[in-house]
């Protein structure tokens, strides 16, 4: 039975260079836990924060659009049309 203590099951070996290996060590001594415990909590905010940054593309496309910063229409279609003949020279068509 676990009492709130995850069960760890993988072992992992790394190799730090002077300056990383001394501030885990200082992490570890000012939080009162394993140096694995550092690691463990590192990870938790480094993909929090990675996923807090992700933007919404709807909404990026939506402030895009209200902005009034995109192409003009006969702009656009030109620049399509000339992607359209590029990709059939890169087919070989």
């Amino acid at each position: 039975m676990c009492y709130g203590m995850a069960m760890m099951t993988h072992r992992t070996t790394f190799a730090l260079d002077e300056t990383s290996a001394q501030r885990l060590k200082r992490l570890s001594a000012r939080w009162h836990v394993s140096q694995a415990e550092v690691v463990r909590r590192s990870l938790e905010q480094a993909e929090s924060a990675e996923t807090s940054a992700r933007k919404d593309p709807e909404a990026m496309l939506r402030h895009l659009h209200a902005g009034g910063h995109g192409m003009a229409a006969e702009e656009a279609a030109e620049y399509l049309g000339q992607v359209r003949e590029d990709r059939k020279q890169w087919r070989g068509k």
